[in-house]
């Protein structure tokens, strides 16, 4: 029994959630110049792994999106948005 209770504890401890955060950055994307920008946007970083909500304003010129950084990086939200045609950085 004490051998069962220390392998769960050990499997849950390197689960790839044990050393996972989740993360909210906001993008700059200044390229958007139409209604439909922000949807193209919201898509392409929605089809990133990890990515669990996006939230894209025309007005702002602005893309807020919370992901785990376990399975992604600001980097790959910059190339996806890129990919669409709309370069962005991460805003401070």
């Amino acid at each position: 029994m004490k051998k069962l209770i220390l392998a769960s504890s050990l499997a849950f401890a390197f689960t790839g959630s044990a050393f996972s955060a989740v993360r909210s950055v906001t993008l700059s994307v200044p390229g958007m110049t139409c209604a439909v920008c922000p949807i193209t946007v919201k898509k392409a970083l929605e089809k990133v792994p990890g990515v669990s909500r996006t939230s894209v304003s025309f007005e702002k010129k602005e893309a807020i999106v919370t992901f785990d950084d376990a399975k992604t990086s600001v980097k790959a939200l910059e190339d996806a948005t890129r990919e669409a045609g709309y370069e962005s950085t991460l805003k401070q």
